[in-house]
């Protein structure tokens, strides 16, 4: 049986599969002509026109929220109409121009109502990254008043008072034998306040995509209004094995025994698996965070299910193995915690046994069970 990949340093966070746009090495703003492109764009004429209500038009249209966005990218230096809002496009940066292997090293994002635009470039000599907003009054409508996030503003530390962990916090992370070089990585960071809330930011490419919340007492929350994917995602855009597993805390501890390529499920497991044939994508709500990320799992040719050994962590792995297909799924079985006992999860594992023993857990999964049909 072969072994998991074990990556050494950190994948790279651009994923093959980013939308390829066709804007040229350097990025120009056409200002001569007036058209509309398919991604909800209008390029608006600077010249003037013979037709008095189509000048009415065009100053109506300079108004609106996606036409004051649509500047405020131009003057980046970033070509808007190169961009579909509601997708990462890859492009070239106009900082380090592609750096010196000329490659679209920009990963840039256009929320779905155009409402704001966030970006990094991913060239390690170059690093640029930043938001703008369509209006900053309406994006944050007070100062040092807390706002509920909804889906029509961007999820940054600051709009979810986040900040650095403290000591308090890095001590119980400690007690449960993760470094704070492994926090660091992940960007747990804690909520501005008197009281102790874990903050889990999850990200795509870099950017915040939700956030999830736990507090030292195991109690539960998450971003509403954010879109479900897996915890770590950027650790597995280049990785042909994945490991799953049920909860932040373990993933992070799976990289202490020196797997990077690992992700978290962001809901927990179901109680029992279903008996009921699989919905549509569309309709699988409770897995939606597979679809989202179906791009990533696709390209995986060997999928670990290191879900909690607990009867709902066998259900968890069964309906992952249902949806990913079991041909290409291998499950781990946690070791015996003392002699009355078993080890529940990864971090129970990593505390109570040490990095080696999760590692040869993980090494040591089996492959999954398919029926026999006959």
């Amino acid at each position: 049986m072969s072994i998991p990949t074990r990556l050494r340093t950190p994948p790279s966070p651009l994923p093959g599969n980013l939308i390829h746009c066709h804007s040229p090495k350097k990025l120009s703003i056409n200002r001569s002509n007036s058209s509309f492109h398919s991604n909800g764009f209008r390029s608006l004429s600077h010249a003037r026109s013979s037709n008095p209500t189509a000048d009415i038009d065009a100053v109506e249209e300079e108004q609106t929220d996606f036409a004051k966005l649509r500047r405020k990218i131009e003057a980046l230096g970033v070509n808007p109409n190169s961009c579909t809002p509601g997708q990462y496009d890859l492009l070239y940066c106009p900082k380090c121009e592609g750096g010196k292997s000329i490659q679209r090293s920009l990963s840039f994002h256009i929320n779905q109502n155009r409402s704001y635009a966030m970006w990094r470039c991913f060239d390690s000599k170059c690093g640029w990254a930043g938001q703008v907003f369509a209006d900053i009054e309406k994006a944050y409508p007070g100062v040092n008043i807390p706002v509920k996030i909804d889906s029509s503003r961007p999820l940054t530390g600051e709009s979810l008072r986040l900040e650095p962990l403290g000591d308090e916090l890095f001590a119980y992370f400690a007690e449960r034998m993760i470094s704070k070089e492994t926090l660091e990585r992940n960007n747990v960071m804690q909520v501005a306040g008197d009281r102790k809330i874990l903050a889990f930011p999850y990200r795509r490419n870099g950017l915040f995509v939700g956030c999830k919340y736990r507090t030292v007492e195991k109690k539960f929350w998450q971003e509403k209004n954010a879109e479900k994917i897996l915890y770590g995602l950027d650790d597995i855009t280049e990785a042909d094995e994945i490991i799953i597993v049920e909860g932040e805390i373990d993933k992070l501890s799976v990289e202490e025994a020196g797997f990077y390529n690992c992700v978290s499920v962001p809901g927990g497991a179901p109680q029992t698996v279903s008996i009921k044939e699989l919905p549509t994508p569309e309709k699988d709500t409770s897995f939606q965070y597979l679809w989202n990320c179906i791009n990533y799992l696709d390209k995986a040719s060997r999928i670990i299910l290191a879900t909690d050994g607990d009867i709902p962590g066998q259900a968890l792995a069964e309906e992952l193995a249902r949806r990913l297909g079991k041909e290409r799924c291998w499950l781990v079985s946690w070791p015996k915690k003392d002699d009355v006992s078993t080890c529940k999860d990864a971090n129970e594992v990593l505390k109570n046994l040490g990095a080696d023993a999760l590692k040869n857990a993980i090494e040591k999964a089996d492959a999954y069970q398919i029926p026999n049909s006959d």
